[in-house]
């Protein structure tokens, strides 16, 4: 087994056509793991193997892969996952991060920080990954390393620090420059895998030394060897105190150290391959023994049945360990083990701290379970995913379809858990939930192509909720009386909107003198919480609100806490219409790029459909538009889009919050 500080555990994460499947592409052929290119326009790449992958040109599900490295004369193993950039997949990046280590987040040399960059970029924040920078497409025409670094550093609030400088740019870049070795690499053939490691050329020799001064500078501002060499024997500063400096910095996440490359040209890949073993992290605060694990993501499979792909934080799991699921409480016998190799899997017999792999035959597992073992049973945390947007109702086309429609979604809400599936009280119709139009536009054909389940859809329903406005007190008794025992409970209650507008519901127990005894109390809260699943003005959910329990009563004999519940149940309805209720729609941050003659026509357009425009500013020789539009007005957005720009413009859609519907 491969110890434990050479092993890495990283996601290469980035917006939308930033590259990060070419890197991860180029990373697997100059580690020796493929023996031929592949490219994201030919469909032809490792870890976008999913056909619906390859028909769009985008990564839809994060791809796991092992490779190895070498770096004076260590082979380090580096578990790799590559993570979709579109925002309508973002819990593929939620639940890499959550076992990942380390990260590199690749933006495009031309476009700089998009917004979907600022997604993942608090994503990792979230969970505090240390990563790395790579500034990718340096033969792009505009690419501009130094522009998209003080980008990061304003957009993102990091402290991007280049540790290399490029040498040239567009179809003039050849090589990068390292400014902690002070030497210039040059590469030489179309495969990149011939390069020359060189004095620096002559005019970039003050550039670089600029560079490194201000690298030094930021690294003696956050580590005090360096500080105490920068300031008494700068000319004595060693490459083993910058990279141990840099490491520490990188890992505290004090600083981000920032590369560049052009991955399509194979330029630039093998030292952001020694950056990811010198400065991003190893496994080695895991707990050794007893084993516990993570489950980040599950997959259906015809031909293995359920897989669980789960990280190892504590001990060595073998073929044949029971384990215990903290979620169900059951122990179960994992049946076999496997190493992930993108769309392919190799049988092992054990997995040890800090492994990726996957589990074949449990059954009852899910996205986020613990498995530990049962003598040592520990729970790892959930994770935390967005709610669906939008949903279609959805039907099958015949009744052959009808009877394995509920198998088939079954088996992808397993797989993915920002999928929703719902029946409609009312209509009883069967309404699919998702993030996004391409979200449910990949999940139906999954159910047409992987589960040979034809349906018909609807018109798109908007997850709307629903919010109070005013406070009002209310008095509500639950009585029955059936001969023998009977039913009573009593609460005098506020119901509000919440102070602080956070979602949920705030509850304030205020009973004195054991009006209404603990136990009681705990079942009137689970009653508001239920309640609140249906609002009163058309059955969406409300989003926030506060309770403020003041007063109850009790029955000596008839008093349960089953009555407590469903007085406040019974009282919710009666008190939330005189609440005055709103209804509260999503609104998205749309992000247009386009050229500046079509202005006016899509400005025009965003006003029509209610959105407010919140910026303007010109990027790379094109307009930038930001504006905030409800999603109701969205649908078809993307084709009236290219009609009014000819095809020229593009635009980046995510969640913004929930705003009061006009009335």
């Amino acid at each position: 087994m491969t110890r434990i500080d050479k092993l890495r555990n990283i996601g290469i994460m980035a917006h939308v056509d930033a590259g990060k499947t070419t890197v991860t592409e180029r990373i697997l052929y100059y580690t020796g793991l493929i023996h031929r290119l592949g490219n994201v326009d030919e469909g032809n790449t490792v870890m976008d193997s999913d056909p619906r992958e390859e028909k769009r040109g985008i990564t839809i599900s994060s791809a796991a892969i092992t490779t190895f490295w070498q770096l004076e004369g260590n082979d380090h193993k580096i578990n790799i996952i590559d993570t979709p950039g579109h925002v309508d997949f973002t819990a593929e990046v939620e639940r890499s991060l959550r076992v990942l280590d380390g990260a590199v987040a690749v933006f495009c040399a031309r476009s700089g920080v998009q917004p979907q960059s600022e997604t993942v970029w608090r994503q990792a924040d979230r969970y505090e990954v240390p990563r790395i920078v790579l500034i990718n497409k340096m033969d792009r025409q505009g690419a501009d390393f130094m522009r998209v670094i003080s980008e990061i550093r304003q957009t993102l609030q990091a402290n991007a620090v280049a540790i290399q400088l490029p040498i040239g740019s567009e179809d003039a870049f050849e090589g990068i420059i390292d400014l902690v070795k002070m030497q210039a690499w040059i590469w030489r053939s179309d495969d990149g895998k011939v390069f020359e490691i060189t004095d620096i050329p002559a005019h970039y020799q003050q550039a670089a030394e600029q560079a490194r001064s201000h690298l030094l500078e930021e690294l003696s501002l956050v580590n005090e060897e360096m500080l105490e060499q920068f300031t008494t024997q700068p000319l004595a500063i060693t490459e083993d105190l910058i990279y141990r400096a840099l490491q520490i910095a990188t890992l505290k996440r004090q600083l981000i150290p920032v590369f560049c490359a052009a991955a399509y040209k194979n330029k630039g890949i093998q030292p952001l391959l020694d950056a990811v073993v010198r400065y991003l992290p190893s496994p080695v605060g895991d707990i050794v023994a007893p084993f516990a694990g993570l489950v980040f993501k599950v997959i259906s499979n015809d031909y293995t049945g359920k897989l669980a792909l789960f990280r190892v934080y504590a001990g060595v799991l073998h073929t044949g360990d029971t384990v215990l699921n903290s979620r169900t409480g059951k122990k179960v016998r994992v049946g076999r083990l496997m190493r992930i190799m993108s769309d392919k899997y190799e049988t092992v017999d054990q997995m040890g701290i800090g492994d990726i792999g996957a589990i074949i035959g449990l059954k009852e597992v899910r996205t986020g379970d613990t498995l530990s073992d049962p003598v040592n049973p520990v729970s790892l945390g959930s994770m935390h995913f967005p709610e669906p947007m939008i949903g279609y109702a959805i039907e099958a086309r015949t009744a052959k379809d009808a009877d394995r429609l509920s198998a088939a979604l079954s088996r992808l809400l397993d797989e993915d858990p920002t999928l929703m599936v719902e029946v409609d009280p009312s209509s009883g119709q069967t309404i699919l939930k998702g993030m996004g139009e391409l979200h449910l536009e990949v999940v139906l054909e999954k159910l047409a192509e992987d589960h040979q389940v034809e349906v018909n859809k609807g018109q798109p329903q908007i997850a709307y909720k629903e919010v109070f406005t005013q406070a009002v007190f209310h008095k509500e008794v639950y009585k029955k009386q059936n001969g023998g025992s009977g039913n009573f409970a009593e609460i005098h209650f506020e119901l509000s909107p919440r102070k602080d507008h956070l979602p949920g519901l705030d509850f304030i127990n205020e009973i004195r003198g054991g009006a209404i005894p603990r136990e009681f109390i705990t079942s009137v809260n689970k009653g508001f919480e239920t309640a609140m699943r249906t609002g009163v003005i058309a059955g969406y959910p409300v989003r926030s609100m506060q309770v403020r329990l003041i007063d109850g009563s009790i029955h000596e004999k008839d008093s349960h806490a089953q009555d407590f519940e469903q007085v406040a149940l019974l009282g919710f309805k009666n008190a939330a219409r005189k609440a005055a209720p709103r209804l509260l729609e999503p609104i998205m941050r749309v992000d247009v790029t386009l050229p500046e003659e079509f202005t006016g026509p899509v400005t025009g357009d965003l006003n029509r459909r209610r959105g407010i425009i919140k910026g303007a500013e010109i990027k790379n020789n094109a307009q930038n538009i930001q504006a905030d539009v409800p999603l109701s007005e969205l649908f078809g957005y993307i084709t009236t889009l290219r009609t009014l720009t000819s095809g020229r413009a593009s635009a980046f859609l995510t969640f913004q919050d929930y705003q009061l519907a006009p009335s």
